[in-house]
């Protein structure tokens, strides 16, 4: 029923593996092969595309449904249809940035004080004009293919660049003068796929294993019986993602509680819920998590 395309690069192991937390797992035949499959009647094409070429190819209907950053179709200006943020990128959780640098030295403190002529390296070349014309800054942009950041201040005055952590700015003696766009990945549409019913259903299907596995990620759930004296003062430790389920067991004066945590901290937790008085604690990873 759809199509699919996913992005190779340095997005490709994280959606892989986002894929295969909500059971839709892609099989290819080697890490080098672009066509791919699912084992889902819902997705009957598979194909591996570079990021910043999936917009325009949704837009122009070449694909049903894709995965891109908000820089590419920002870049782009492809009209296609969100289904919403999914919060991952190649190391963190956290958005991309597409940042202005330039050298650690440099007098200059603010976009407006870039100088008339200054060179510019980007592979965000139309996103960067547009920004510098909002602030009045005429300079030359100069396309990058690659190592944008290793090219400064040789061969260009300053760039326009991807971040996640920063560190690689760091390590070339760049600091950031302005943030132009902050960037999450994003399940995208190509707009008359998505005004099928049946396409619209099916994705709508999709992006909903992918935010449970997403929302799952980082959580596990505790299961604890506590008997009903020490039940209150239990209760008040455990967070939850509404508030624990208390049942009460059909014998004795014990309750069965259940709840979602953060798994950072569980190994403190665990042990001051005994302490406290809880019994057969359990701690289960979670797959999904849909709301």
């Amino acid at each position: 029923m759809l199509s699919l395309v996913l992005p190779k690069g340095s997005l490709e192991k994280a959606t892989l593996d986002l894929f295969d937390a909500a059971d839709l797992t892609v099989r290819r035949s080697s890490d080098r092969d672009y066509h791919a499959s699912i084992d889902d009647p819902r997705i009957d094409r598979v194909r591996f595309l570079r990021p910043q070429e999936i917009p325009s190819y949704l837009e122009r209907g070449l694909f049903d449904l894709g995965i891109s950053g908000r820089d590419w179709i920002t870049e782009t200006d492809a009209n296609v249809v969100s289904l919403g943020e999914l919060q991952y990128s190649k190391a963190t959780a956290n958005p991309v940035r597409v940042i202005l640098a330039v050298p650690e030295n440099a007098p200059w403190e603010t976009v407006a004080d870039l100088p008339e002529g200054i060179l510019i390296s980007t592979e965000f070349p139309s996103l960067t004009k547009r920004f510098l014309a909002e602030h009045g800054v005429k300079a030359t942009v100069v396309p990058s293919y690659g190592a944008t950041e290793a090219k400064v201040p040789d061969i260009v005055d300053a760039i326009v660049d991807l971040t996640e952590t920063g560190s690689s700015l760091r390590k070339n003696g760049l600091r950031i003068l302005d943030t132009l766009l902050t960037s999450y990945t994003e399940l995208v549409a190509c707009p008359p796929s998505y005004a099928d019913d049946e396409k619209r259903s099916a994705m709508e299907d999709i992006a909903l294993l992918l935010r449970g596995a997403i929302q799952a990620r980082g959580n596990v759930l505790l299961k604890l019986n506590v008997p009903a004296a020490k039940l209150e003062a239990v209760s008040r430790m455990l967070p939850a993602m509404s508030s624990p389920t208390i049942t009460t067991l059909a014998s004795g004066d014990m309750n069965a509680v259940e709840t979602v945590v953060p798994k950072r901290g569980v190994h403190m937790l665990i042990p001051a819920l005994k302490a406290a008085g809880a019994q057969d604690i359990l701690e289960i990873p979670i797959s999904k998590i849909v709301e």
